[in-house]
């Protein structure tokens, strides 16, 4: 009781549902309307606007909450059992407005629009007597005008208006099948009837003509035609139709064509008829010509890269009997299985497509499978293997998802019985038949296929298009923001008409009103991404559809902790594994343990599904799940695991800056602080300076009363990034308001960490202090905190003064002891800036090969962990020393790199080191005359920070 699938629509007469069988409530007429509208969009989804306009058509419309009362009261109507504050299964809310997600073999429309479709294909193959089956089934389900309850009103004309042309045209169907099956009399009293309803409708008097005939009612045949012409002629001031004038010519004729069809063998599981004629669905009864083998359409646009999947699709279809190509919504699974399949030659009965999207009834897949490969009568999939037994033909099964276990089921009896069928099909999901080869169809590249694919399009929509190379460099963006979708690439290039490159790229953010009115002859699921998506959506079990909704909150990539640590139910892996089947989560090849992603558009769809009280819900999970993550790496990023963790870092960025929004837009800037504490000195070692000062400024902004302890945290990470951005003042004033809040939080890390960068900012800030002191004093807090790598760092900052103050022997001194104690707990950050003091010290006294000497044992560290700000800094004093060595040209080479790459990342050596950087730049451009310098810090500009590395690690070696 009470179960979304037990809910049943009527709508062919009285609207009504049913519940297990017993009627609904449905409640007044407005509310009936509101149903109505929503069963006419077929699951789509109808803003409330749209809604208000429909049902209150002429009068004032209502207030949004007198619609949401109503809504109310239909959910309570069809899910009576439905726990308050669940979430809704059929009636739901679906961004600006409704959907109503009833299946679609669960309205009498859609039921009646099935056997009708299944009928006339019946009928098509030469088997009137399923078609005729079928049709009576069909025309059954009428129960009057469909909405008639409805009569005048504005939404429902052409939808009803719709339906009565599918009703007229399925009692044609059926008298044309009991016409083929001899009935002439039953049909001749029908079809009088018939056209006495529908005058206009020309087929109607050429089946009563043939029927006529075939009684031997010639001379009445006749009068009908010309009964029929002056009918035409007076009403419309218009003559017959070609069919009619050629029927009217073979009855004066008495042509031998309109005669009976010979007598059929009669159908049983084993056996079938002679081969299938279309005589008595041609409007004038001739026999039509003999069908060709197959019945693959042409291709209507070029089709555009997929060599490599197309060889691949094939080579597995020669190996298996079963291949299925998945993947998500408009990746193009539906395109590959044609093109493959018109480059087969070893199919003598085919191929044959069978589109199985618009198919509801499992009940009706054999039939239609039979119908279109011109078998009359197969009902079943033992009929139908009967017959195809002894061919040689490829079926392509298009859209399978939706009817899965019925096509697996099917597929495995075919197989198993038909030895030379081979079966293509596309699914968002595997079929898991015995022997299967799944494929899975990835996105294009963006800047191969995909940037071709959107200009081969555009250029077809727009034929004068001749985009600027602004746009040219933006369209593999554009691709890449659209996931690589050729759907969603080819839906992107029609805007082309009314949209730059820019504004369509712009508009992402809001894909789903931008990606529409794709061709009209497309299905409707492929002319807006949206119905693409929703397609897909509509096919999830209730707790798939709640994870997806909730993995939507993650902006990259996640794991399985991650996926159970936000999902919010237990267990995560059985829906993670089903919408990884179908094809709405991809798995990140190469990753272990497997990481998973949404593509940005299924991101989006699913982010928008997700109710607002869930939403704030899910995002608190997975701040929860970000801050744990940055807290146990900053525990021991300072140690052996630097370089893996800031690796992992890197990858879960995305993450942190989500969680940063999430955060600071819900008001918690606590929270904020907490995450910018944890992820300093991640920020410091990759370079991203701005990027952590801007968060902190807001996150300091949004707290104002958080705890000393927080704040101290917090005010050490914008301490150690205003020195990188150049700020010493400014560096110093926060390490001593950190210095003051961790005392008096009682965290003596930060506080000894605070004591010991006052010496080094204060010094680079001019601030009068007792540097010598201070530093003794930073070394003894370390050594009272008890952390190895805390004391390294105090050291290297004591020796790193000595030397600023000129005491070279003791700087030499100190850097050795900082240098052993980092290698000893493996803090290599601490060795390696160490060792580049040491450096410094060298070319202090004009020992530029002992500089470049260091420079070699410092290189490795820093490429294992691919930091930027330490290699950079390092790159800048090497230049200095390979000026002081005499090689002043790959200096400047050096210079102009570490300039450019700089400016990318938002650092500058020259900046952060004012005592020292300005100095080391000024020694490289003297050596060199200005016009030499200029053209070869120009070509230091054009590498990459890696090239900069592999070119000084070439130096070295050459030594």
């Amino acid at each position: 009781m009470g179960r979304v699938d037990a809910v049943r629509f009527g709508v062919l007469g009285p609207l009504r549902a049913e519940l297990d069988g017993r009627p609904v409530g449905l409640g007044g007429p407005r509310q009936r309307a509101i149903l109505a509208v929503l069963l006419i969009a077929q699951g789509r989804m109808v803003s409330a606007e749209r809604i208000m306009s429909d049902v209150w058509e002429g009068s004032p419309p209502p207030s949004p909450t007198s619609l949401h009362v109503h809504i109310s009261q239909l959910r309570r109507a069809l899910e009576p059992e439905r726990a308050a504050r669940a979430p809704a299964g059929l009636l739901v809310r679906e961004g600006p407005g409704y959907a109503l997600r009833a299946d679609p073999a669960a309205i009498d429309a859609e039921r009646f629009a099935d056997l009708a479709v299944a009928g006339r294909r019946a009928l098509d193959s030469g088997s009137p007597g399923p078609a005729e089956e079928l049709l009576t089934e069909a025309l059954a389900l009428w129960r009057g005008p469909a909405y008639v309850d409805f009569d005048g009103a504005g939404f429902a004309f052409s939808e009803a208006a719709r339906l009565s042309d599918l009703r007229a045209t399925a009692h044609e169907d059926r008298l044309a099948a009991a016409i083929d099956l001899g009935r002439y009399a039953t049909a001749v009293g029908e079809l009088e009837a018939l056209v006495a309803e529908h005058p206009l409708r020309e087929r109607g008097w050429e089946l009563l003509t043939l029927a006529l005939y075939r009684s031997g009612r010639q001379s009445d045949a006749l009068a009908t035609l010309r009964g029929v012409r002056e009918r035409l002629a007076d009403e419309l001031g218009i003559d017959p139709g070609p069919a009619l004038r050629d029927l009217e010519s073979a009855v004066l004729a008495q042509d031998p064509r309109l005669d009976p069809p010979p007598a059929r063998t009669r159908v049983t599981g084993t056996t079938a008829s002679a081969t299938p004629r279309t005589a008595s669905t041609a409007p004038a009864g001739l026999p039509a010509a003999a069908a060709p083998a197959g019945n693959l359409p042409f291709a209507l646009s070029s089709f555009v890269g997929r060599t490599a999947d197309i060889a691949a699709v094939g080579g597995l279809l020669a190996e298996h009997r079963l291949v299925t190509l998945t993947g998500p919504g408009g990746v193009g699974k539906t395109r590959l299985a044609m093109e493959t399949a018109r480059g087969r030659t070893d199919d003598a009965d085919g191929p044959w497509l069978v589109e199985l999207a618009a198919l509801t009834s499992a009940e009706l897949l054999p039939a239609t499978i039979a119908a279109l490969v011109g078998i009359p009568g197969a009902a079943s999939g033992e009929d139908l293997a009967a017959v195809l037994a002894g061919r040689r033909l490829l079926l392509v099964l298009d859209n399978c998802e939706h009817l899965l276990e019925a096509v697996s089921a099917l597929t495995g009896v075919l197989l198993s019985r038909c030895g030379g069928l081979r079966v293509l099909a596309t699914s968002r999901e595997a079929l898991g038949v015995e022997g299967e080869a799944v494929y899975e169809v990835l996105p294009l590249d963006p800047a191969g296929d995909g940037t071709e694919l959107f200009r081969k399009r555009a250029a077809a929509v727009l034929p004068a298009w001749s985009p600027d190379p602004g746009d040219l460099d933006r369209i593999p963006g554009l691709c890449a923001g659209l996931d690589g979708i050729p759907l969603a690439i080819e839906l992107a290039a029609a805007q082309c008409r009314m949209l730059s490159i820019g504004q369509i790229a712009d508009a992402l953010e809001n894909r789903f009103d931008v990606l529409i009115d794709g061709p009209l002859d497309l299905p409707d699921r492929h002319r807006a991404l949206e119905a693409t998506v929703a397609w897909s959506h509509r096919l999830l079990e209730p707790e798939e559809r709640r994870l997806f909704h909730r993995l939507s909150v993650f902006a990259a990539g996640f794991d399985l902790d991650a996926a159970d640590a936000v999902g919010g139910q237990a267990p995560v892996l059985p829906p993670l594994s089903a919408l990884v089947r179908k094809s709405l989560v991809s798995v990140e090849p190469g990753t272990a343990p497997r990481r998973y992603r949404l593509l940005e558009t299924l991101r989006q769809y699913a982010l928008r599904e997700l109710e607002q009280d869930d939403l704030a819900q899910t995002q608190r999970r997975h701040r929860a799940w970000v801050l744990a993550r940055a807290e146990s790496a900053d525990r021991r990023l300072r140690g052996p695991q630097a370089a893996e963790l800031l690796g992992r870092l890197t990858r879960e960025q995305p993450e942190f800056r989500a969680a940063f929004a999430s955060a600071l837009a819900a008001g918690d800037g606590d929270y904020a602080l907490r995450l910018g504490g944890s992820l300093y000195w991640f920020w410091y070692r990759m370079g991203h300076i701005a990027e952590g000062l801007s968060w902190m400024s807001r996150a300091f902004a949004a707290a104002p009363d958080a705890e000393p302890g927080v704040r101290g945290r917090a005010r050490l990470a914008v301490s150690g990034l205003s020195y990188l951005a150049g700020r010493p003042a400014q560096a110093y004033e926060a390490v001593v308001l950190a210095e003051g809040e961790a005392r008096e939080a009682g965290d003596l890390i930060v506080q000894a960490s605070a004591r010991v960068y006052q010496t080094h900012f204060g010094v680079l800030a001019g601030i009068p202090l007792d540097a010598p002191a201070l530093a003794r004093s930073g070394v003894e807090l370390a050594r009272r905190a008890g952390e190895d790598w805390l004391l390294a760092e105090a050291l290297m900052v004591q020796g790193m003064l000595a030397r600023v103050l000129g005491d070279l022997p003791a700087a030499a001194t100190v850097l050795a002891e900082a240098v052993a104690t980092a290698e000893s707990c493996g803090h290599d950050w601490a060795a390696g800036s160490s060792a580049w003091a040491a450096m410094k010290t060298a070319c202090d006294r004009g020992e530029g090969g002992r500089a470049l000497d260091i420079a070699a044992g410092i290189l490795d560290a820093l490429e294992r962990h691919d930091d930027v700000t330490s290699r950079l800094v390092l790159l800048h004093t090497a230049a200095h020393a390979l000026a002081l060595n005499g090689e002043a040209e790959p200096a400047a080479v050096l210079m102009g790199g570490v300039e450019a790459v700089g400016r990318r990342v938002g650092f500058s050596p020259e900046l952060m080191d004012p005592l020292d950087g300005p100095r080391e730049a000024a020694a490289v451009r003297e050596a060199l005359p200005q016009d030499r310098y200029e053209r070869l810090t120009a070509q230091g500009r054009e590498l990459a920070l890696s090239e900069l590395t592999t070119f000084l690690v070439g130096l070295l070696k050459l030594r």
